[in-house]
């Protein structure tokens, strides 16, 4: 399994910072704190994202990971890549924090949380990046606007991701809890 010392800063970002925190709107649930309960059937769809980025002329990525998969207590298979989606650019909204609008095609569609049956709750967190200058997202999707087979979602290191493509640093993250 890999490492990923990226979940566990973004855990600490969370918990210690919030102005680090990534604004979620996850189906009818606004404003998502993190480690809120979302029942599953509300979360199929791609989150909203809302923050305050640091250079509003630059484009953004966020990557979303199941850190608790299969079960919580035994993640064999964990982390379990949900969503990868760059090409994402301010937008000014009514209550001041801009939200991120998707402009680009994602590398990884987003699929909506699936624990197992009996399965306590999952941890989905969402992690907000600078997009490298000169990202091409195309290198690295599935060809043809497919969906990315969950044979590469299983185990997925984020660390690697974030080394290949040369990412800065964690900006915000958040994330929910569903099963």
């Amino acid at each position: 399994m890999p490492v990923n010392a990226s979940v566990n800063t973004a855990l600490s970002l969370i918990e210690n910072d919030n102005s680090k925190i990534l604004g979620l709107t996850v189906g009818k649930h606004n404003n998502v704190v993190p480690g809120q309960y979302i029942p599953r059937a509300d979360a199929q769809s791609p989150p909203e994202l809302a923050f305050n980025v640091p250079s509003p002329a630059e484009t953004y990525m966020v990557v979303g990971l199941d850190i608790d998969a299969p079960f919580p207590s035994f993640r064999g298979l964990g982390p379990i890549l949900h969503w990868i989606q760059p090409g994402l650019k301010p937008e000014p909204s009514n209550d001041g924090q801009p939200i991120l609008k998707v402009t680009a095609p994602f590398v990884a569609n987003y699929i909506g949380p699936a624990p197992p049956p009996g399965s306590s709750p999952h941890r989905y967190i969402f992690f907000l990046y600078q997009q490298p200058a000169g990202f091409d997202g195309k290198k690295y999707a599935p060809p043809d606007g497919k969906n990315l087979s969950n044979w590469f979602r299983m185990r997925y290191d984020l660390d690697a991701w974030e080394n290949k493509i040369k990412l800065g640093p964690l900006l915000a993250a958040n994330y929910f809890r569903s099963n």
